[in-house]
């Protein structure tokens, strides 16, 4: 073989080749399409944005090092950053009476406990979530 591709193959080290590049294919209606389909129903535009990233991403022809920047951005580095961790904080935010004030109508022990569940939420989201799957995905592309 010429050029673009070595004699031994190395997952995540060739270039396709332009020809034999295979088109991204479309959303699944019943997987991460229908579900984004479904989140737009909510009409609140920072959701909406979102939403048209996650499906942008999804739609996206990304090289290699794109993939996994995507990858470790969605899910989380060692230092624990990533699209998740946001989505935690966030929901910790909307559930918090002091920096939520459409929640400043409920009564003292709901309001409490509605921030609990915000906190617990996050908490585990963060702790527990399987970040270390994605790291090892990201080191298999590469050939780690």
């Amino acid at each position: 073989m010429s050029g673009l591709y070595p004699d031994r193959h190395t997952p995540g080290q060739m270039v396709p080749i332009p020809s034999r590049t295979a088109p991204v294919p479309p959303l699944d209606d019943d997987g991460l399409g229908g579900t984004l389909d479904d989140l737009a129903g909510f009409q609140l535009a920072g959701l909406d944005m979102v939403l048209d990233g996650l499906r942008l991403l999804a739609l996206s022809r990304l090289n290699v090092d794109q993939t996994t920047n995507a990858l470790v951005a969605l899910t989380g580095d060692s230092d624990g950053v990533s699209v998740v961790t946001a989505i935690g904080q966030l929901v910790e935010r909307l559930t918090n009476p002091d920096t939520n004030p459409a929640l400043d109508s409920l009564d003292a022990e709901t309001a409490k406990d509605v921030q609990v569940y915000g906190e617990r939420y996050q908490y585990e989201l963060t702790e527990y979530g399987p970040q270390g799957h994605i790291a090892e995905a990201v080191a298999r592309i590469y050939g780690v």
